[in-house]
């Protein structure tokens, strides 16, 4: 039994859960971090809009910031969003750990969590540990919450090649958001009729990731599928992939609904998922402090108010009401003819007096008069066919949920 004065302990050792760890041990809470395993490199590729960054975020933990375009079908396809931030690993991992100093960094898996007395009790492997709070980061979907049947969710497959290979898709300094072309000519047999795009990101380092995306699905698109989506992609455009390219493999829930009030969920358990790009780690960079901040105010004397706290923080009145629209439009692209789906991210994409409104759906989790001016001028740009069944959904929206 770990030393039963522990405040905070939290589950998963990812970016989420140790900015959150290190943000309570700075808030002066006695604080334990525990993974199955804590030192295992972070391989997956975390991207974020610049203005969703902590300030206080050191420039080694950005790789890049190229400008980003959406290319869609049709000669005047190309859209520009403007700035955009490729996270350093790396950097990021050296950044989160500088601050665990003070922080118990435990081994072992989460399974479950027990109300012992007035505190929490926690098995994990090979010992139980204690505290008067936990907190799930255990990422989507949440090791504590198995997801009850299929949920909607992103995959892609994507191989890193050097700056020259990628040169027919993307230039110095530039990231491709979405190309929302046709992958190749003629379908290969077996394919679905779903539609994907390329997404390109450079790395700083002379490599860039080339990723075939399928943004949401239920179930998701299976990655052989995309890989071979991908390879045909690359090859009409002349790039041609080396055998030894290092591969990502991307697969995740970004339908999570909102978890109860304890273990307090944080990250993409939350989920602070965005469901039209997946991002999760900036606002969470963004939020840990303030949590950390609202939990040592009622730790460890009252941990009930403390979760209860939690809660209202991450989730205020605009913030529940902008994820149940954002929920809403993922619900309105899943049940979008695919033949229609690039016509919408057309209209969203829609260039001029748009990009803030965009930019504010992309960004503003708790804007809710920017996300509402973003869904409307999105439903002003669309091509009727999509209107309609914008309407059609929009007619089905219930307001209460979660």
């Amino acid at each position: 039994m770990t030393d039963p004065g522990t405040d905070v302990l939290v589950l998963g050792g990812g970016p989420a859960g140790r900015a959150l760890a290190r943000s309570c041990a700075a808030a002066g809470l006695r604080t334990a971090l525990a993974d199955p395993a804590p030192e295992r490199p972070w391989t997956a590729t975390y991207c974020a809009w610049p203005e969703e960054l902590p300030p206080d975020l050191p420039a080694s933990a950005v790789a890049a910031r190229p400008q980003a375009r959406v290319v869609l079908p049709g000669p005047d396809g190309t859209r520009l969003l403007g700035d955009y931030a490729v996270l350093d690993t790396t950097g990021l991992r050296a950044h989160l750990d500088a601050g665990l100093a003070g922080v118990a960094v435990l081994t072992g898996h989460a399974r479950e969590v027990r109300r012992d007395g007035g505190r929490y009790r926690v098995p994990l492997d090979d010992r139980s540990v204690t505290a008067a709070l936990v907190v799930d980061a255990t990422g989507a979907p949440s090791r504590l919450r198995p997801a009850a049947g299929p949920r909607a969710e992103q995959t892609a497959y994507g191989v890193v090649v050097g700056d020259a290979v990628a040169a027919p898709v993307t230039g110095p300094d530039e990231a491709v958001f979405m190309d929302w072309r046709s992958p190749a000519g003629t379908p290969a047999p077996g394919w679905t009729d779903w539609p994907t795009f390329l997404y390109a990101v450079p790395y700083g380092d002379g490599t860039v990731l080339l990723e075939e995306t399928s943004l949401a699905r239920r179930p998701g698109l299976p990655l052989p599928e995309l890989r071979e989506r991908l390879h045909a992609r690359l090859d009409a455009l002349g790039v041609a992939v080396p055998d030894d390219a290092r591969v990502e493999r991307v697969r995740f829930p970004v339908d999570t609904p909102r978890g109860p009030a304890h273990p307090v969920p944080f990250g993409a358990a939350t989920p602070l998922v965005h469901p039209a790009t997946g991002f999760s780690v900036a606002p969470a960079l963004q939020l840990a402090p303030r949590l950390a901040a609202v939990l040592a105010t009622r730790l460890p004397a009252d941990p009930d108010r403390a979760a209860a706290a939690a809660g209202r923080l991450l989730w205020s009145p605009a913030a529940r009401w902008v994820h149940r629209l954002r929920r809403h439009g993922l619900r309105t692209v899943l049940e979008m003819p695919p033949p229609l789906v690039p016509g919408f991210f057309d209209a969203f994409f829609a260039s001029g007096a748009t990009a803030g409104r965009r930019r504010a759906f992309l960004t503003g989790r708790d804007d809710l008069p920017g996300n509402l001016a973003g869904m409307a001028r999105v439903f002003a740009a669309a091509p009727a066919p999509v209107r309609r069944k914008m309407l059609r959904s929009a007619a089905r929206f219930h307001p209460i949920g979660r």
